[in-house]
Formats: structure tokens, C-alpha cells, sequence
């Protein structure tokens, strides 16, 4: 049991480090028709995620694996249960891809504006999809004895919604911040003034949603049992707090890496408050899949573990150096060369 408590930490941790990385391109690309103009300027914008964005969805894909390999009857229940909507997440993720990729395929500017704008609006719809899917497991699905019982209308719920509103506030912010330390000149004035600017929705909306949470789902159970988990979200408000202040004297790199830890530390409030389920029922808390019902055998997660502790630091490692790589932000001339323009 030790190893599947082990692997819920880790399933946490992956997929938090995916809404921590990810998030900032996803948000990049729908904040780009508000910051920058057509042409040259959204062009850097898109640009500036170039090097990055695909190596992010490792921990997506990584995230997936583990669910399958360590809690196979959770994955064999998404895919039964949810299939249309994952089917969303997916097909907004390969049209981001095919737009980020297909964007400097012509010189044409109208070639280029219009998989900008599918980049964008497909970057928004993944935000928007991934919050609502985050929120209903949140919130609990109506797993009863017979399995699913509800609908996928029914996953649009307010208080999913909420959820998804909050993902797109926290990536459009994170975004804002990439676009404001990596894209220079006018470009990265207007980025760093809105994300002061949106700030102040994504706090009030955090506000929001921590009530919402409260009233409507059993999230507070965990904190209320184990008062140390309380650090958390304490954690998440210092992060966001901090992100501002820094914001405030210009430091917007620092506020990014700020940001990022406000998102991971929302990520893992969350994950705190579902433990130990996965799928947590709002039925009957008991028909909810868990680590005590869904885990994978010891031997099995013995040998995922270890390959983990062999494989994990080569991926984190390759991650520092690309983003040590490109610190600096592209030039114009350098953006020409590389054809990411």
C-alpha cells in the first residue's frame, strides 16, 4: 500500500507539472491577440513558446502513462466513461499543435494569421477543458453501484465551469508574465501592464472559487482532518501575492517563477482534497476509485518507482537546459534564422 500511496504523490506531481509548464504557452497563445498587434510583434509571441511547448506535453503524456500503468482500472474508467469529452481535450491539443507548427509554413500573412488564431482559440478551449474535467473530479462524479450514471451535458456543471474559468485566469496570467520577460520592447510592456491588470480578476476569481469549493464539494474534508495540508493553499496565495509585488517593481521573470509555483501549488490544493481517490463519487463515497481499489500490484509499482527514480531527472534535467538555453529573449534576427518568425 506504501507504493500506491507513493504513486497517487507522483500522479499529483506529474500532472501539476504539466499545468505549471504547459500553462504558460497555452496561455502565451491566447494572450498574443491581446498584446500584440498583427505581424512581426504576435509573431514573436508565438515564437517564444517555439522551443518549448512540445516538450511540455511530455508530462501530459508522461501523466497519462502513469494513470494507465498504476491505476489501470481509473484509466480504463476515464476512457469508458468520459470518452467524448477526453476526445475534446485531445482534438484541442492537436489543433494547438498543428497551428503552432503550421504558422511559419508561408510567408502569407493571412496564412499566418489564421493558424495564429486557430492556435489561439484551440490553446483557450484546452485551458477552458482541462478545468472543467479537473473541477468535476473535484466536485465528485455520480459513480453509483452500476457504474457512471450521469451524462456528459452533465459535466458542464456550474461549478466545473467555475473551475475552468479559473485554469484559463491562472494560464492567461502565466502567460501574460512568459510574454512579458521573453518578448522585448513594446510588446513586453503592454504584457507585463495586462497581467497586472488581470491580476486582480484571477484574484477575485480564486476568491470565488475557494468558497464555491467549500460549499459544494467535500475538498475540505482532508484539510480539516490533517491541518498541515492548510499549507498549501496558504502556499498558493503567498505564491500569487508575491508574483504581483514582484510584477510591481518590474522584476517579471521573478513573477513568472512566482506564478509557477502559485499554479503548482493550486494544482496539488486540489489533489490534496480528493486523496485518497482519483474518482471520487459524490453518490456514495465508498464506489469511488482510489488507491485502496485501483492500484496496480507492488511488484508492478515497484518497478515503476525505480524507473522513475532513473528517468525522472534525465526529463527535468532536459527541461532546465532547453529553458537555460533559450533565457534570453530571440532577437528579430535570430527569430528569422531559426524559421520560428
Amino acid at each position: 500500500m506504501l507504493y500506491a500511496k507513493l504513486w497517487f504523490v507522483l500522479w499529483a506531481v506529474l500532472w501539476t507539472a504539466y499545468f505549471a509548464l504547459d500553462g504558460f504557452d497555452l496561455g502565451a497563445a491566447f494572450s498574443a491577440w491581446l498584446v500584440a498587434p498583427a505581424g512581426g510583434e504576435r509573431s514573436r509571441v508565438f515564437a517564444s513558446i517555439g522551443p518549448f511547448w512540445d516538450g511540455n506535453e511530455v508530462w501530459l503524456i508522461t501523466a497519462g502513462g502513469a494513470t494507465f500503468a498504476a491505476f489501470p482500472p481509473v484509466y480504463a474508467s476515464l476512457f469508458s466513461w468520459l470518452y467524448p469529452a477526453l476526445l475534446l481535450i485531445l482534438f484541442s491539443l492537436i489543433a494547438r499543435g498543428v497551428a503552432l507548427e503550421f504558422r511559419g509554413k508561408s510567408p502569407s500573412p493571412s496564412w499566418t494569421a489564421f493558424w495564429e488564431r486557430s492556435a489561439a482559440v484551440s490553446s483557450f478551449l484546452a485551458a477552458l477543458l482541462f478545468g472543467v474535467a479537473f473541477g468535476n473530479l473535484f466536485r465528485g462524479l455520480p459513480i453509483g453501484p452500476e457504474g457512471y450514471e450521469g451524462t456528459f451535458l452533465g459535466l458542464l456543471n456550474p461549478y466545473a465551469l467555475a473551475t475552468g474559468l479559473v485554469f484559463c485566469a491562472l494560464f492567461l496570467y502565466h502567460g501574460l508574465l512568459w510574454a512579458a520577460c521573453k518578448v522585448p520592447g513594446d510588446t513586453s510592456r503592454r504584457a507585463g501592464a495586462l497581467a497586472g491588470a488581470a491580476w486582480y480578476g484571477l484574484l477575485a476569481l480564486s476568491v470565488v472559487f475557494a468558497a464555491y469549493s467549500w460549499a459544494s464539494t467535500g475538498l475540505s474534508g482532508n484539510f480539516l482532518a490533517r491541518k498541515y495540508l492548510l499549507l498549501l493553499p496558504l502556499l498558493f496565495a503567498a505564491a500569487l501575492f508575491a508574483s504581483k509585488a514582484l510584477l510591481s517593481r518590474g522584476l517579471s521573470g521573478r513573477a513568472f517563477q512566482a506564478s509557477f509555483l502559485a499554479i503548482a501549488f493550486f494544482s496539488l490544493t486540489g489533489f490534496a482534497g480528493i486523496y485518497p481517490c482519483l474518482l471520487p463519487s459524490r453518490i456514495d463515497p465508498d464506489l469511488g476509485l482510489s488507491v485502496y481499489n485501483s492500484s496496480s500490484s507492488p511488484y508492478t509499482l515497484g518497478i515503476m518507482t525505480w524507473t522513475v527514480v532513473v528517468l525522472l531527472p534525465v526529463v527535468i534535467g532536459y527541461q532546465l537546459w532547453v529553458h537555460r538555453l533559450f533565457e534570453r529573449p530571440f532577437s528579430g534576427e535570430e527569430l528569422k534564422k531559426s524559421g520560428m518568425y
